[in-house]
């Protein structure tokens, strides 16, 4: 029986996500393990592998296919000994109470018993790209097993015997079928889709097809470089043509999985739970002072801390002491977290993302810098797993390396509470014994959802970190 490949949920939150490359094509053989494709989710670009072993019959969703809901069925497997044609046909019992009339009938048992261009016996993109070229199927002779009509049949009728279906870009109403990564390059080479033969699947344009375009000799090429027309492009959204003044140069890019994901959630913090802000300050010279010693201690390791693996302790411990913010708010009842693991916001190129450092409040300093090294960058390659930026009990983000001295932070839920960093500067200071000198401080600033912390709660943390950071042993004794 033909297995249905389905849109996997690659993470617990994962809703829908962009089929980007597929490894494998019709026809292959795929065994248990082997890497049929690349999906990219709201934060990482992860690799699916078969659970299966059979041949792949038909592929249903294109690659640079975005929004694909988890549970869509993307592709057919037929297993060993079936036949390809019918498993490329067959319509996944789960869903034959949804899908189409044509694909929920059984195919005929006889592989020459159908007619030619009986509907259910042509695969799904020969179906597909009949519909989009307005050609009637029963009239397509079929040339694959039992009469079945392939995409060379519809090709074929499609152009009287000529040229095949992708002589000519595929139009969805007012807009050309093309990837993302077509239509970026074909913008960047000012070259005109309409003009542009797709030979990717049902007809859409694919980078190979931009790579390989030649301008035809009456129509030249447009340059890249002349002034962009004043009416906004056909393919612009209604809410992007809302907002576009189309006399100002511009691009227009979509918006990745991951700035979608960040938009949302970040809204959904905002208005959702009602931020308060404490901010101190907090002198840091005694804890340089400790990471110098330590850092030449740990030498023959060659581990290195940063001031930020120290943070990382110091509100770890603080979250411990102050158990009251280490909190999530659930409607009608509070989570209380008896660990502190921190979410640690890394910037990437695509956005922001926040691996985890669990048990921080209990490990040693040198496991949370060995444990960042190997975060942070698994994070800007994108290897990620789910579970290692997914969860957390609280989260800091230190913006002192690039000279901010202040801001404040939005809650990443469902955590209630943030710790905002700014960057470490020289100030003049009042010393312990009421003397002026100048001393390394950095301000801080936590964000606290008021629904599950008190103000008196969040200053109490605050309180309790500024004394881990100022008294540096406390943390490793």
């Amino acid at each position: 029986m033909a297995i249905a490949i389905k849109m996997p949920a690659l993470s617990p939150t994962m809703e829908e996500g962009t089929l980007a490359r597929w490894l494998v094509k019709e026809g292959d053989s795929v065994s248990a393990g082997d890497i049929m494709a690349e999906i990219e989710t709201d934060k990482a670009t992860m690799e699916f592998e078969a659970v299966d072993e059979g041949v792949i019959a038909s592929i249903a969703v294109a690659e640079g296919t975005e929004n694909v809901k988890v549970g869509t069925v993307i592709a057919m497997l037929a297993e060993d000994g079936e036949d390809v044609g019918e498993a490329a046909s067959a319509a996944p019992a789960e869903d034959a109470a949804t899908a189409p009339a044509e694909t929920a009938q059984p195919a005929p048992s006889s592989k020459s018993g159908a007619p030619a261009g009986d509907d259910t016996r042509a695969s799904p993109l020969a179906r597909r790209m009949a519909q989009q070229a307005g050609l009637d199927l029963s009239t397509i002779s079929g040339s694959g097993p039992g009469g079945r009509v392939v995409k060379a049949d519809v090709e074929q009728a499609g152009t009287g015997g000529g040229s095949t279906v992708g002589a000519a870009p595929v139009i969805d109403g007012d807009r050309i079928i093309a990837s993302p990564l077509a239509r970026k390059l074909a913008g960047e080479q000012g070259i005109d889709l309409a003009t542009v033969a797709g030979s990717g699947p049902n007809g859409r344009i694919v980078k190979n097809d931009i790579d390989s375009y030649e301008a035809p000799k009456e129509a030249p090429v447009t340059p890249a470089a002349q002034p962009a027309a004043a009416a906004p492009a056909a393919d612009v959204s209604p809410d992007t043509a809302k907002l576009l003044d189309a006399r100002i140069p511009h691009t227009i890019s979509k918006l990745s999985g991951m700035r979608k994901t960040i938009a949302r959630r970040l809204a959904q913090s905002m208005q959702e739970a009602p931020h308060i802000y404490l901010s101190l300050d907090v002198r840091l010279d005694r804890l340089l002072a400790v990471r110098a010693e330590m850092n030449h201690a740990l030498e023959k390791q060659r581990v290195k801390l940063s001031v930020n693996d120290m943070l990382i302790k110091a509100l770890g411990k603080a979250l411990v002491d102050v158990p009251e913010c280490n909190v999530t708010f659930a409607g009608n009842e509070m989570i209380h977290y008896s660990r502190a693991d921190i979410s640690v916001a890394v910037s990437i190129p695509n956005g922001l993302i926040t691996p985890i450092v669990q048990d921080a409040d209990g490990r040693s300093l040198s496991s949370i810098a060995k444990a960042m090294k190997d975060l942070g960058a698994r994070a800007k390659e994108g290897k990620l797993a789910p579970e290692e930026y997914q969860g957390g009990t609280a989260s800091i983000s230190n913006m002192g390396m690039m000279g901010i001295k202040h801001f404040t932070a939005v809650i990443n839920p469902p955590q209630s509470t943030i710790l905002a960093v700014g960057a470490g500067e020289k100030r003049p200071w009042v010393m312990p014994d009421d003397s002026l000198g100048v001393a390394t401080v950095m301000t801080a600033t936590g964000s606290f959802d008021h629904r599950a912390v008190d103000g008196a709660d969040g200053a109490r943390l605050m309180a309790a970190f500024r004394e881990y950071v100022e008294s540096p042993l406390g943390m490793v004794a």
